[in-house]
């Protein structure tokens, strides 16, 4: 869909995939379903410029929602999925959280805070994954992941374990993601089944 008054109805549970253009969303979202086509990937950033819906059966859904912060992309256009975003985080009732992506080499930027702040208002549940693990070195990733975990307890006023939490259950949390290697695949899908249940 390309407007909020086109969504399908709020019938049964859905779980939305979001991220700044070129963190790997389409991949992240093929690797954890396991199919490979499923979401389509491409080399150009933006290329995702609709909200599309995945039925995993006849009740849950997966959404993948249009790639923001590419500066190519016309500030019309922009604009209009920013707004969409944010109306669509915060109004739709069957939505049970956001997995949020982020390039490990580039995590938490201006917009990332933005997006994380609209689910907070919102009281939904957040699950980042720090993607591209794989273009750092084990060491390198780890600190990434701790230093995040850090940012994101102080902005939020909670304990880093808690942010470590690989169940969903707090509203937000953060895991090292590799689709190419299969990293964090199952602990992501463990979140997607506790939202879904």
């Amino acid at each position: 869909v390309h407007e909020l008054s086109q969504l399908p109805s709020e019938h049964g549970a859905e779980v939305a995939f979001a991220g700044r253009s070129n963190t790997g969303k389409s991949s992240a979202i093929n690797a954890i379903t396991g199919h490979k086509g499923l979401a389509r990937t491409s080399k150009t950033p933006g290329r995702t410029q609709l909200i599309n819906f995945f039925a995993l059966d006849s009740k849950n859904r997966l959404v993948d929602l249009p790639g923001y912060g590419y500066a190519k992309v016309p500030l019309a256009l922009k604009q209009h999925w920013e707004e969409t975003l944010a109306q669509y985080l915060q109004s739709r009732e069957c939505l049970r959280g956001l997995i949020l992506m982020m390039d490990i080499r580039h995590p938490l930027t201006p917009i990332d805070w933005q997006m994380l702040a609209w689910c907070h208002d919102a009281r939904l549940r957040s699950h980042i994954l720090l993607t591209k693990a794989d273009k750092l070195s084990k060491s390198a990733a780890s600190l990434a992941l701790l230093k995040a975990r850090a940012a994101l307890a102080e902005a939020y006023e909670l304990t880093p374990a808690t942010i470590a939490d690989k169940h969903g259950t707090g509203l937000i949390s953060i895991q090292l993601f590799s689709a190419p290697l299969r990293q964090g695949v199952d602990d992501a899908r463990l979140i997607l089944r506790n939202w879904l249940k």
